[in-house]
């Protein structure tokens, strides 16, 4: 009996998943599956940290979907050869997928379709990770928004966005098809195991996900003014279930919209003006795809970045500049794979700027560190604090880690968490002040270019 295909990519849940409920509605034999491609042209590959949260969230997902009578095949390589020799092997007549917005992911997934539509394989793809699909949110004259303000505007005047589907309770029985197995993607630090503060700090997967989600609903919100405050558990800590997939924005919006208590409404607004600084990043990556390594204001090709020096870009990596601020968040980075907002930019700001480091570096970087780092929302951001991508910062705009650390941890209950009061510490490496000039003059040296 033929059957249907689901290929999950960044949508690693049941609840809320088109995909999903459309494979259920075809009927037959049910295969769920994910594809690790790291080798089809324009794919980025994941960091470290990403291939741990993976990890963790397909092994969650797997043991949710067993427990619908289901289960998770996994494969290895390039998407288009690996969904071919799926549908053949499933005897699948129907493939669906939750569509992604970067270029080469569009590429790969409009050639696949291209290529099983000619073979008579039915193929249906659907809006799951984003409330506002690129193409959906332009200006009168059909572009793209460049400025968050204009384009949180026309987003809110759009007919609501639709209600999350239901998790399914029961799954067909998959197709039997051979699979990977996960151990064997080689996803997990061994060598050393740096991941401990990881597994302390999160809980990958879809459960998790709607914890956290409940979590700062009921918990915290009605402190999200205090968000800038990086000791205060005042923030969602939902972007990497975002990112994953383990939850839908569809689910983050109506759970506020719907169920919060009135003295905890007045709130919301500023949550969800969040969540639609997520949404701009992915409509500037759609119209800009190449956001990680070229400047969206090209204007700042021109910009004279020092080059990189190793022993420098060591301290910064290492929260040893001698700045209580910037190191403390860079050791929260290393130590959890996540770092409060208000103190990336802090650290961003100090690479970019007080070290004239090329923004590329810095997000490259995070890439590699953050269990969050998309797409879209890693160079996005690295791009608005250089002063070089959509409605950016201003370049003059520089953030003294010393000012922002009086402003925002002014009792140093953050500092104190990741720089021990003991250490025997650094003395800071540049002088703020000569550095901010020379990152000003820098700036006036390319506007003169």
């Amino acid at each position: 009996m033929t059957g249907a295909l689901v290929w999950l990519r960044d949508d690693l849940r049941l609840a809320d998943n088109p995909a999903l409920r459309a494979g259920i509605d075809h009927g037959g034999p049910l295969t769920v599956v994910h594809v690790l491609d790291e080798s089809s042209p324009g794919i980025r590959p994941h960091g470290a940290a990403a291939r741990w949260w993976l990890h963790q969230s397909l092994a969650a997902l797997d043991d949710d979907l067993r427990e619908r009578g289901s289960r998770l095949v996994l494969r290895r390589g390039p998407a288009a050869q690996v969904i071919d020799a799926l549908v053949a092997d499933a005897d699948a007549d129907a493939v669906f997928w939750n569509r992604r917005y970067g270029k080469a992911e569009r590429d790969v997934d409009t050639g696949i379709k291209a290529s099983l539509t000619d073979r008579g394989t039915e193929v249906h793809s659907f809006a799951a990770n984003l409330l506002w699909e690129p193409w959906t949110v332009l200006t009168g004259q059909g572009e793209p928004y460049k400025v968050f303000t204009p384009f949180w505007n026309a987003a809110n005047a759009m007919p609501e966005p639709r209600h999350p589907l239901p998790k399914p309770r029961h799954l067909p029985e998959p197709a039997d098809v051979d699979g990977d197995d996960l151990d064997a993607w080689s996803l997990l630090p061994t060598a050393p195991d740096w991941a401990g503060g990881f597994r302390d700090a999160w809980e990958p997967g879809e459960r998790g996900a709607s914890r956290r989600l409940e979590h700062f609903v009921e918990h915290a919100l009605e402190d999200y003014d205090q968000r800038d405050e990086p000791a205060m558990a005042a923030t969602s800590s939902l972007s990497p279930h975002l990112r994953w997939g383990e939850i839908s924005p569809y689910q983050v919006w109506h759970r506020l919209h719907e169920r919060l208590e009135p003295e905890q409404r007045k709130q919301a607004p500023a949550f969800l003006r969040q969540l639609a600084w997520r949404e701009f990043n992915w409509n500037e990556y759609f119209h800009c795809d190449d956001i990680a390594t070229v400047n969206v204001r090209r204007e700042f090709d021109a910009f004279p970045w020092r080059r990189s020096d190793p022993a420098e870009l060591r301290r910064w990596q290492q929260g040893t500049t001698g700045f209580d601020l910037v190191d403390a968040g860079m050791r929260e980075l290393w130590h959890t794979g996540a770092m409060h907002n208000r103190v990336r930019l802090a650290a961003a700001s100090f690479l970019v700027k007080n070290l004239l480091v090329d923004w590329r570096v810095g997000e490259q970087w995070f890439w590699d560190t953050l269990v969050d780092a998309d797409a879209a929302n890693n160079p996005g951001n690295w791009q608005w604090v250089a002063g070089s991508g959509f409605d950016a910062a201003p370049y003059f705009r520089v953030f003294n880690p010393d000012r922002q650390l009086e402003r925002f941890d002014p009792h140093r209950e953050y500092v104190r968490q990741w720089v021990p009061a003991d250490e025997d510490r650094p003395e800071p490496m540049v002088d703020l002040k000569e550095t901010r000039q020379r990152a000003l003059a820098a700036y006036e040296e390319m506007r003169r270019t």
